[in-house]
């Protein structure tokens, strides 16, 4: 029987803008995927999600070596750019086995370990993670995905140019469920130039909720690429007019943001001629998800410019 059982809250981050630097820190880079604990228990195996829910049936085609451990890590699906494809990994929580097991053909999942929970009879949560990662070395010796990880800060530095961040763990720390300590994660922070294509009326009348942001491809077409957030209430109140000026008369419900249903949610057409530089920190398949705060608007900047060449740099 395994000490630990699902479920088993994750040991999470504190964001923190700067790596943290000294002898007692290790750092890994930041995936953009699903967290999960894998439990192995001898032929029987359990994928628990961070929520603490079943994980395995919409992922088939991830394997593990029988055992006895509990390793914790992360769910993804590569992209062709050398990132992970969070959109293709969010198609795969769907009720129909048949279009999992068809998503799991064409789009293929992996797992990527970075801590050893238990082995055998004993739980490892009390050793300074050095001694789980070397335990988790020895224990997957390649038959699973395992993270890199350096203790030089100057080999952690490029991915933060170009992957999701990195995540940097004190060597001495034990491993705590649910809190975030011992670990500091700093995410990668990215800057676009974006054409106005739109904008979401607030909750407030006349207001500007968020602006829709696009990019043009190799043909000159236009492609919603995300939204803004975090405008001020002045900015909000400011905006409707500066914007209207440049309103094509469409309206319209919902948008084809991939990210999450918001067929209720109005959307007002302007006409490319306005471009603003905007920051992000997490993106996938051509998309921003999150993290979208405006930093300047560029007058100096043609829309024809914008282009969606910017999300791969």
């Amino acid at each position: 029987m395994l000490p630990l059982k699902p479920p088993v809250e994750p040991q999470l981050a504190r964001s923190r803008p700067e790596l943290p630097v000294g002898e007692h820190w290790a750092y890994e880079p930041k995936y953009d995927g699903f967290r999960a604990i894998v439990f192995v228990d001898g032929e029987e195996c359990t994928v628990q999600s961070r929520g603490g829910k079943p994980l395995g049936r919409y992922f088939p085609e991830l394997r593990f070596p029988a055992g006895r451990y509990v390793i914790d890590g992360e769910v993804v699906i590569d992209d062709p750019d050398g990132g992970q494809d969070f959109g293709a990994l969010q198609q795969r929580i769907h009720p129909a086995a048949s279009r999992i097991a068809m998503l799991a053909e064409q789009t293929p999942a992996r797992y990527v370990a970075f801590d050893l929970l238990a082995e055998g009879e004993e739980a490892w949560l009390e050793r300074p993670f050095a001694e789980r990662r070397a335990g988790l070395e020895a224990l997957v010796d390649g038959a699973v995905g395992l993270t890199p990880l350096t203790r030089d800060v100057d080999a952690a530095t490029p991915w933060l140019r170009s992957g999701e961040g990195v995540v940097a763990k004190d060597v001495r720390a034990p491993y705590r469920p649910g809190e975030r300590t011992g670990m500091v994660k700093v995410k990668r922070v990215r800057t676009i130039d974006a054409v106005v294509m739109g904008y979401r009326p607030g909750k407030e009348p006349d207001t500007v909720g968020s602006l829709i942001l696009g990019l043009y491809d190799e043909r000159g077409e236009l492609h919603v690429v995300g939204h803004s957030s975090g405008l001020r209430a002045g900015e909000k109140r400011a905006l409707v007019g500066r914007l209207v000026r440049y309103e094509t008369g469409q309206r319209g419900h919902g948008d084809p943001s991939r990210w999450k249903s918001e067929k209720e949610l109005e959307w007002i057409g302007l006409r490319p001629e306005l471009v603003v530089e905007v920051t992000f920190d997490h993106a996938s398949g051509g998309r921003i998800r999150h993290g979208t705060k405006i930093l300047r608007w560029r007058e100096d900047k043609a829309p024809a410019d914008c282009r969606l060449e910017q999300m791969q740099t």
